[in-house]
């Protein structure tokens, strides 16, 4: 790395965050500001944009999707874990539908199908046609099972055809003895790579069926998926798992309370007692103010019972606050009050600071108390991503993901666009549906009008996740190689910052052209 060499010239304009922040007039977000570029001897592609969050929650990609109910749900955290994020599952559901979703994560094998779509023997082909039509599969070729699950064969695509409607499965399928399978115990630690392997040595097969020691039927392999991973492992987006190989999960969970207005202290541990037990890698424990008294026992309350579990606690935008979820037990500090596209908090409530001066003056006492930061709300591109991680560990998007089809909103199609649902936790609609705790109100509470401080809104449709992942990631790394840094802590240390006009965020922009593609 090369030596930083001061320049008196430019040490007059660009600041580093203590003389900028202090000196700054007013409280400051990502658009006002812009990083000052330095010598660099690094290309983007050798950064290393990993961050740890905690001890035990390492991510090779600094990016967590919010924990909203039209953003993150199995599908979400599958695809962010495998793209080297992490996902934060919502608590807008019941704690079973909760822990259900967590499984999903944590027992997911990438690139094996773990409950793939059975067919019986006595069925006909022409039900499985109106089986393919009526669910609308695009694929054609089905293991065949008996009432208790054991595989008794497989019913290949190219006989599931019309004139074929009054045979049975039985007559047409493939049967068991002239099947290949592995046995779920030789997948071994790289299921992939045992996968890979098989159909390399098993010329024209296109299917590989995963059993147990009686025959059931555990999953399925497909040599397209196999293929698409081994392209994957060549990409940048390295997946983050933990210790035993399962993708990191992580979920946010409400604190529950007695009708006497006490924490229902048997239930919040019960709940995240089963969590820990289905795997879970961290808690989020988050209100739109976290230096409260309900936030701070709840943490407690987890430390107390859970001595090594990453806890992730907020949100506040100050110092005080980040010293009194960290004494509390907090591992990880959301920092953010009103920043997101879709939340109202400042407007309803006249609170909340700025994005970039909030974390500034979080960062300063989290260093003192040794927990780290994320930057929730206010991302909408991946400078704003840069900016963040010069003074905190990672970031939290919500509205930048909630496009994604992996997300969970309701899918919606306007004068042939195509939108999905996107609404705040502070909505009415997601207050109704179980988040009112959240924003200090109960959701049993019909008596008084309760202040929504979010909306609800449409997305249009993006690209996946992955791609999405990709741009992201790349911009990161731009920025840490214009700064010379080959790691974040190296970000963090050599950001400089300057304040930009209106003319100046303009001209940030494309300006003054037709443009007729974007840079997606």
């Amino acid at each position: 790395m090369a030596d930083f060499v001061s320049n008196p010239v430019d040490d007059a304009f660009y600041k580093p965050a203590d003389s900028f922040f202090k000196g700054a007039s007013s409280a400051l977000t990502y658009d006002d500001v812009t990083l000052a570029t330095l010598f660099t001897d690094v290309l983007p592609k050798d950064t290393d944009p990993a961050t740890t969050l905690a001890p035990s929650l390492h991510l090779p990609l600094p990016i967590v999707s919010a924990d909203m109910d039209t953003v993150t749900e199995a599908n979400m955290a599958i695809a962010m874990a495998r793209c080297g994020g992490m996902g934060l599952i919502h608590c807008n559901m019941t704690e079973k539908q909760q822990l259900s979703e967590v499984s999903r994560v944590k027992n997911n094998v990438h690139g094996l199908i773990q409950d793939p779509i059975r067919v019986h023997p006595e069925q006909t082909i022409g039900e499985i046609l109106e089986l393919i039509e009526t669910k609308q599969f695009s694929f054609r070729t089905f293991p065949v099972v008996d009432p208790k699950g054991r595989l008794i064969g497989l019913l290949p695509g190219h006989v599931v055809r019309p004139r074929y409607a009054t045979r049975s499965v039985a007559e047409a399928m493939t049967p068991r003895n002239q099947l290949e399978t592995i046995r779920e115990q030789d997948l071994g630690r790289d299921p992939i790579d045992a996968a890979d392997r098989f159909f390399s040595e098993h010329i024209g097969l296109h299917k590989l069926l995963v059993v147990s020691g009686d025959d059931t039927l555990r999953g399925l392999f497909t040599i397209s998926d196999i293929e698409r991973i081994r392209q994957e492992k060549r990409s940048n987006l390295k997946p983050a798992r933990d210790s035993q190989f399962r993708l990191l999960c992580g979920v946010g969970v409400s604190v529950v309370r007695k009708p006497d207005g006490a924490i229902d202290q048997e239930r919040l541990l019960g709940h995240v007692t089963a969590l820990v037990e289905r795997g879970v890698d961290v808690v989020a424990v988050s209100t739109a103010h976290g230096h409260s008294t309900g936030v701070g026992e709840a943490v407690r309350l987890i430390r107390e019972h859970f001595k090594d579990l990453p806890i992730i606690a907020g949100n506040v935008t100050s110092a005080a606050g980040v010293e009194y979820l960290a004494d509390c037990g907090a591992s990880i500090v959301k920092v953010g009050q009103g920043p997101g596209s879709i939340c109202t908090t400042r407007i309803v409530a006249g609170v909340g600071i700025p994005q970039l001066t909030a974390l500034y003056v979080a960062s300063q006492a989290a260093k003192k108390r040794g927990v780290t930061l994320l930057a929730d709300g206010g991302i909408t591109k991946s400078g704003d991503i840069v900016k963040a991680l010069t003074l905190a560990e990672g970031v939290i998007c919500g509205g930048l993901l909630a496009g994604c089809p992996e997300a969970p909103g309701q899918v919606l199609e306007i004068n042939g666009k195509v939108f999905k649902q996107y609404r705040g936790m502070g909505s009415l609609a997601a207050m109704s549906a179980g988040s009112a705790a959240r924003y200090g109100h109960s959701a049993q509470d019909t008596a008084r009008k309760v202040a929504a401080e979010g909306v609800e809104a449409l997305k249009e449709l993006s690209q996946p996740l992955d791609r999405v992942m990709s741009q992201l990631a790349g911009g990161v790394q731009s920025g840490m190689g214009y700064l010379g840094a080959r790691t974040l802590p190296e970000l963090r240390a050599k950001a400089r910052y300057i304040q930009v006009s209106a003319a100046g965020q303009k001209e940030s922009a494309p300006h003054d052209i037709i443009e007729v593609k974007t840079g997606n």
